[in-house]
Order: C-alpha cells, then sequence, then structure tokens
C-alpha cells in the first residue's frame, strides 16, 4: 500500500473518530425545560473540545447588545453585556450568516475580536421560525482555519442551542402565561364569592325582612294601644308610687316600639335615592342638624374639609342618618366640653374617606369585633342596631366602615365611598 493511501486511510479514521466523539457528545446533552444555562454550558464545552479552540460563547443578541448565557471559560460573576456595534458578533447577527475569520487582525473589515484572540468562527442560531436570536462563537489565540467538518459540528450544536433557548423562552412565556391566569382565575373565582355572598345575604335579609314587617306589624298595633292606654291612666293616677310605675311601662313601652322601627329598618332592602353629592357641601349642611341635637349644647364638632371638590352619588337622607348616628356615637363617648372631629380625606383617586374622631376611652378589641354585628350594644338603652344599620346603608352605597380604638388617638370611625366619575 502506498503512503499517500495510508495517510488517506489514517486521516479517514480519524475523522471518523472525530464524527462519533461529536455525536457521542450530542447525544449526552439533555436538556430539561428551565436548565438553560447548565445546558449551554456544556454547549460551549463541546465546541471548545471538539473544534480545538480556546474559546467558546453562547450570547442573546438583542436591540443592539449580547449578553452571555454561556462560556467554556470563567469569565466571573455578573451578567456580562457587550456592544454589537463594530463586532464580529454584530457582523454575523447583521448578515444572518455564517462567518469564519482566519485572522481578523489581518483581516479587520469583518470587526473586532475580543483582546488576545485572533481568529473566529461565528454561528448564527435560529429559531424554528427563522428568527435569528443570538450566535455561537469560537475564538483562537493563534490565526488558523476552520475546516468543512469543524463547521458542520458547531452548526450542530448550533442547532441544539437555538432550539433550547427557543423553549426556554416559551417556557418562560408559558410560565408568565400561567401566572396571569391564575391571577385572573383567582381574582374572578373571588369576585364570584363576594357576588355569592352578596346575593345569599339579600336573600336572607329579604326573608327577614318579611318575617320582620309581619311580626312588628303584629306586635305594634296592640303595642300602640297599650301605650295609649298607660298614658290615659298617668293622667288619671295621683299616687306617687304608681306614677313612677307607670312611667317606667310608658318609658319601656317606647323603647320596645323604638325597637320594632329599628328591626324593620334594618331588615328591610336598602333602596337608594342616589345623587350627586359634594361631600364638603353635605357635610356642611349636615352640620347645621347636628348643632340642633340635644348633644351638641355641651359638645363641640371641629370639621375639616376636602382641599377641592369632591363628589360622590349617594341617598341623602340616608348618608345623613348614617353620620348623625356616628356624631351622636362620638359625642355620647366623650366628657361634656370635648371637641369631636370631622375631617375628609381625599387622598385616594376613587374614594373618599370622612373620619369621626373621639378622644374618649379605648374600645376593648373584644368588644370592637362585635360593634354592627345586630343587637349588640354597650349602652344600657341601645336597641344594637344603630352601627348594624349604618353598616348595611353604607355598604349599599359600595361603601366600607371602618372602626379603630387606641389609647392614644381615641375612637375613629371611618367611612369610604366611591367617588362619582
Amino acid at each position: 500500500m502506498s503512503k499517500k493511501s495510508e495517510d488517506k486511510i489514517s486521516f479517514d479514521k480519524q475523522q471518523w473518530q472525530h464524527e462519533q466523539q461529536a455525536m457521542a457528545l450530542l447525544s449526552s446533552l439533555n436538556y430539561r425545560t428551565g436548565e438553560l444555562s447548565s445546558y449551554l454550558h456544556n454547549i460551549a464545552n463541546g465546541i471548545s473540545d471538539l473544534i480545538k479552540v480556546d474559546w467558546t460563547v453562547v450570547t442573546l443578541c438583542q436591540k443592539g447588545f449580547e449578553k452571555v448565557l454561556a462560556s467554556s471559560i470563567d469569565m466571573g460573576d455578573g451578567e456580562h453585556v457587550y456592544s454589537l456595534h463594530g463586532s464580529l458578533t454584530g457582523t454575523v447577527i447583521e448578515m444572518g450568516q455564517l462567518l469564519t475569520v482566519e485572522d481578523a487582525l489581518k483581516y479587520p473589515d469583518y470587526g473586532e475580536v475580543p483582546e488576545g484572540y485572533c481568529s473566529y468562527l461565528g454561528i448564527p442560531l435560529r429559531t424554528a421560525q427563522g428568527e435569528v436570536i443570538g450566535t455561537i462563537c469560537a475564538f483562537h489565540q493563534q490565526a488558523r482555519e476552520f475546516t468543512k467538518e469543524e463547521i458542520q459540528i458547531a452548526e450542530l450544536f448550533a442547532d441544539r442551542a437555538a432550539t433550547a433557548i427557543d423553549h426556554y423562552h416559551l417556557y418562560q412565556q408559558q410560565c408568565q402565561f400561567n401566572q396571569v391566569l391564575e391571577a385572573k382565575v383567582e381574582q374572578r373565582t373571588q369576585e364570584l364569592r363576594v357576588a355569592q355572598a352578596k346575593l345569599v345575604e339579600q336573600e336572607r335579609l329579604a326573608a327577614i325582612g318579611e318575617f320582620a314587617a309581619i311580626i312588628v306589624h303584629e306586635i305594634r298595633n296592640p303595642l300602640t294601644t297599650t301605650i295609649m292606654g298607660l298614658k290615659y291612666s298617668q293622667k288619671n293616677l295621683l299616687s306617687e308610687a304608681a306614677q313612677e310605675r307607670l312611667s317606667l311601662a310608658v318609658n319601656e313601652a317606647s323603647r320596645l316600639e323604638r325597637l320594632l322601627s329599628e328591626i324593620l329598618l334594618y331588615a328591610k332592602p336598602q333602596i337608594l335615592q342616589l345623587c350627586e353629592l359634594d361631600v364638603n357641601e353635605f357635610l356642611n349642611e349636615l352640620l347645621v342638624t347636628l348643632c340642633e341635637m340635644p348633644e351638641a349644647l355641651s359638645r363641640k364638632i371641629e370639621f375639616i374639609p376636602a382641599s377641592r371638590a369632591v363628589k360622590f352619588l349617594g341617598d341623602k337622607d340616608k348618608l345623613k342618618q348614617v353620620f348623625i348616628n356616628i356624631v351622636r356615637n362620638a359625642w355620647e363617648a366623650v366628657s361634656p366640653g370635648d371637641v369631636v372631629k370631622c375631617e375628609v380625606d381625599y387622598s385616594c383617586v376613587d374614594q373618599v374617606c370622612i373620619h369621626v374622631c373621639n378622644g374618649g376611652e379605648p374600645i376593648p378589641p373584644e368588644v370592637l369585633s362585635k360593634l354592627t354585628q345586630p343587637f349588640f350594644s354597650t349602652k344600657s338603652t341601645g336597641t344594637g342596631l344603630g352601627l348594624a344599620i349604618t353598616k348595611r346603608i353604607i355598604n349599599a352605597h359600595g361603601g366600607e366602615l371602618f372602626i379603630q380604638s387606641e389609647v392614644v388617638g381615641g375612637t375613629r370611625v371611618s367611612v369610604k365611598l366611591p367617588v362619582a366619575n
């Protein structure tokens, strides 16, 4: 056998072994969704080993910059982002084609290489749709040519890298979509729960209202007759002991009559007569009514209006009832001569908050949580429906009622109402 034939056989054997090595390395690469960095690192190392270059990087290229995703040598901590302008990598992205440069120092027309390197192999990374998203760049410190077989090997690895990056981005998009979808499902579920709770509450109150109306009607008629009889007897009985007993009976009967009225008010549906109200004008008008109340003779109220005009939709009469009840409770909690503060807060664009504050004794936490429950009262003569009715009216307006009580600041009742668009 001739020397030439032996050399050819040896070359073919080496090439076959090289290809086998490349196929074995490709087969060993195992990409799992979300593990992009280690996968690309193996690709960069594989190219450096197989085609015998000093440095290989996998880059993601966007908006004129390249970000190194993987490197066959340690580049240190942190992100490595570089401008594509004037670089060999930028030329590959611009051309969208493979580029080899035997000696970049001798042929600088295609762009600059990193300091200390001379030859270059750049392969664009394409998605399944043909979009160029990055490159695989192989650098060598000495000038050298890249054989057809070496380029084919690099291209095989580039296909794997492009597919992995594309899949990773799709996976990230899917994760983001799932998060958005889960958030929307959770939001919608919560909205349905709230709507269902409101519907159940409306049905419950409608049933209670119907029952309460019947009971109140049946009790009110004989109660009215009883009160009339007691008052008649008061005019004709002169005994002091009898007068005291009759007075007590009349007071209790009157309290029972008020309780029946409040039960009916609480139980029946809240039908609102809405109109556009200016919060400052509404509260100024309310102050006139409040100042005529008996509690106002020995107590004061300080009004701090909104700094600018704020309008909301509300039932004027029902909201007057709400704030009269809140201010009366505040006055009853303080000593004669003390001041109750009413302040308008418009720090939020979509809602206005009206605070009624008093410096009285703090309400214990175990009592605070029950204040808006029907028939719960801390007053000996109270019906326990005042704040319950107040809360129902506020909720019917799409608002919220909050009660806070502290040793230092006293008690603050806040009514939040949506602002009119």
